[in-house]
């Protein structure tokens, strides 16, 4: 089973934090459009055996599309690549575009699963990072969106500068109350080149707190737990039959194909990526070439990818999947440099089964760091 994932890459306006590729010009988005089913045509070979499981629609702002442009670039999937009966097809959403009659349009489409950028449902903390719609908006477009649809995501940032625990608590009891059956959740970060590195420098916004992130992440499990959802990966908490499809994809290691500017592709053993410019994208595809960049992952990278998926998953690390793909070597230099945090309690083994333990969750990309395979003759 396989994925393809679709990089729209526009937005109305820049979030303060994101580093994302995109553009807030839409005069191109038509040829946009044309060049991803195009590209879709073009790479239909990767995937000749292989049957497609998701169809997953980042960016950007996917829902700046309208219905029409998704359904044609669905069909392009649908005329090019064998595709499983039950398909999971995400649109990334900002509650913003999320009018009733576009809810209704994409109920109406092969559109089942919503992920819509919620981010927090208090106006300060929009604010603060420059997103597109307001609180109430916020609100209004869960509400109106789980009259049509079943299968909703949606994100919400921690760890914002002055956002209390209190504050935080209550975000993630109003995510409650519409009775949706996914969350995603992240840290805020602060990546260099954007508006909130900026602002951060010039002492016009506090810069964020590792502990205050830390405490907002155990709040998160917690109240998510006794809710019912797991966390069946850091960021992500689902009721039972709602994980997302899409995402356990990756953190699997199974194959997808990325369309669009900026998108990456993994095979199992190469990893590539398309430009992340519009205009050259735009070009290389009407010209017939794919504006696309490759590496051969040794076998050491993809050990190392192993153990930073892994790790950050209910499904861990398998030791013996460890020797019997990379070798013994590999497993016994794992446990080498698992052993100190095996002793403090941020690791655990169950059968066969390298695990973080809940107090070790929220630090698993150090831990994974620390079992990195840097050089194995």
């Amino acid at each position: 089973m396989s994925g393809i994932y679709i990089h729209i890459p526009f937005c109305k306006q820049a979030c303060h934090y994101c580093d994302f590729h995109f553009s807030t010009s839409m005069g191109k988005k038509e040829a946009m459009v044309a060049a991803l089913r195009k590209e879709l045509v073009m790479r239909k070979a990767e995937f000749k055996e292989e049957m497609v499981e998701t169809i997953y629609f980042g960016g950007g702002t996917p829902s700046v599309l309208e219905t029409e442009e998704i359904q044609a670039i669905i069909d392009s999937v649908y005329d090019n690549y064998k595709v499983t009966d039950n398909p999971e097809i995400t649109l990334e959403a900002n509650p913003d575009d999320l009018s009733k009659e576009k809810i209704k349009a994409l109920s109406e489409s092969p559109i089942n699963r919503l992920s819509i950028g919620i981010q927090s449902f208090f106006e300060e903390d929009l604010k603060l990072m420059n997103r597109a719609h307001n609180a109430q908006e916020a609100e209004n477009c869960i509400q109106e969106a789980t009259t049509y649809f079943d299968n909703i995501s949606i994100d919400l940032i921690y760890g914002v500068p002055d956002m209390t625990n209190q504050r935080w608590k209550e975000n993630i009891e109003k995510a409650l109350s519409f009775g949706i059956p996914h969350i995603s959740s992240y840290a805020l970060t602060v990546e260099p080149h954007t508006a909130l590195a900026s602002f951060i420098k010039k002492g016009l916004i506090k810069n964020v707190d590792d502990e205050v992130a830390q405490a907002h992440f155990h709040i998160l499990s917690e109240t998510l737990e006794a809710a019912g959802f797991e966390s069946y990966e850091i960021s992500n908490f689902g009721k039972p039959g709602y994980f997302s499809r899409n995402n356990t994809a990756y953190w699997q290691q199974k194959k997808y194909i990325g369309i669009g500017p900026s998108a990456h592709s993994y095979d199992g053993v190469r990893r590539g990526w398309n430009i992340n410019n519009n205009p050259k994208y735009l070009k290389a595809i009407e010209s017939g070439e794919l504006p696309m960049e490759t590496e051969v992952l040794s076998v050491t990278d993809t050990y190392n990818e192993y153990v930073m998926t892994g790790l950050r998953t209910i499904w861990g690390v398998s030791l013996s999947r460890i020797e019997s793909v990379f070798g013994k070597k590999y497993r016994e230099y794992a446990l080498m440099q698992a052993e100190n945090h095996l002793k403090d309690e941020l690791l655990h083994i169950e059968g066969d089964t390298l695990l973080t333990t809940k107090k070790g969750r929220f630090l698993a990309d150090g831990l994974a760091s620390d079992l990195f395979m840097v050089n194995l003759q």
